[in-house]
């Protein structure tokens, strides 16, 4: 399974996202020191239901604790935009 995949399937199964699209940006960091470690520059758009009634800071807690596992060794920047299904 590749990163996005991975990313993927960890927030599908955590925040049960209406809408998720995930890009890889890591192509665009090539040379930056935390892309010679081998972690990826990713940006999410994420939807969902369980952002209701939560701040930012929350809701970007919650795609970073779905995505933990992978920090920092398979993701090195995630770039987050964490939205409800009325915001979006």
């Amino acid at each position: 399974m590749n990163r996005v995949e991975a990313i993927r399937e960890r927030l599908e199964t955590a925040l049960s996202p209406a809408r998720l699209e995930i890009r890889d940006d890591s192509a665009m960091h090539a040379g930056h020191a935390g892309a010679a470690s081998g972690g990826g520059h990713f940006a999410v758009t994420i939807v969902s239901d369980k952002f209701n009634g939560k701040n930012m800071v929350q809701r970007h807690r919650a795609v970073y604790l779905a995505v933990e596992d992978m920090m920092p060794a398979e993701i090195h920047a995630l770039s987050i935009r964490a939205l409800t299904p009325e915001e979006a």
